[in-house]
């Protein structure tokens, strides 16, 4: 598959998908999301890849927005309106039958943050950051961060980031239960292909069913998901 702003490839029942605009911090324009979602929707109908590592090249994982695109909005509705494109993509995250493991390789930012907030696990290097710094410029997060943060840290936590716009770093993000691990930054990742490798030998349907429940159900009351 030939792509101008994500580069992928696949062995062993892993697909690994890497944000490549290092020039542009890995910003999420609009290229890049319809990239994206072109090869989720692809890779989902595949049962020869379990599992998907997500990455970013260079020194960012993802800067969120692109700057030359919300150059062009007026209004900060409109620029919250450009933010949402991301989420249909990152639904797409969420509801591919594959786990997908995010491997944070620095600072994740905005729509960044979100993309990684869609992942099922994340793994990030020490120099890795996360934020919503949204507040800052006016608008809101517009593509999840103001419902999967706090699913994912409580409420306490996650306003306090969404409120002040601060980052906060990989050990803090562990700390709170934002990522699964922290690595040194040349062992991310082998960290992530172990854990793909391993997830990998589950058996499959199993594996991908145990995601589907877990997502459907952490919004239904107790009772419709035990029925799932």
């Amino acid at each position: 598959m030939d792509f101008e702003t994500i580069r992928y490839t696949e062995s062993d029942k892993v697909g690994r998908i890497t944000l490549n605009r290092p020039e542009k911090r890995n910003a999420l324009n609009r290229t890049l999301l319809k990239e994206l979602h072109s090869l989720l929707t692809d890779i989902s109908q595949r049962e020869d890849i379990r599992v998907v590592i997500l990455t970013g090249e260079g020194k960012f994982f993802a800067a969120g927005a692109d700057i030359n695109e919300l150059a062009r909005v007026k209004t900060p509705y409109d620029a919250y309106k450009r933010l949402r494109r991301n989420r249909p993509t990152f639904a797409l995250i969420e509801s591919i039958p594959q786990p997908v493991i995010a491997a944070v390789n620095g600072p994740a930012l905005g729509g960044g943050c979100e993309l990684c907030l869609a992942c099922d696990l994340r793994i990030a290097s020490e120099n890795a950051l996360f934020g919503q710094p949204e507040i800052k410029l006016g608008i809101i997060p517009g593509a999840g961060g103001t419902q999967r943060l706090p699913r994912l840290i409580g409420l306490t936590k996650a306003k306090d980031m969404l409120f002040r716009g601060k980052p906060i770093n990989a050990h803090e993000a562990f700390r709170v239960g934002l990522v699964n691990q922290v690595v040194p930054e040349d062992e991310l990742l082998s960290a992530c292909e172990g854990l793909a490798k391993e997830l990998a030998e589950q058996p499959y349907l199993a594996l991908i069913t145990i995601k589907r429940v877990v997502n459907e159900g952490i919004n239904v009351d107790l009772q419709s998901a035990l029925a799932m």
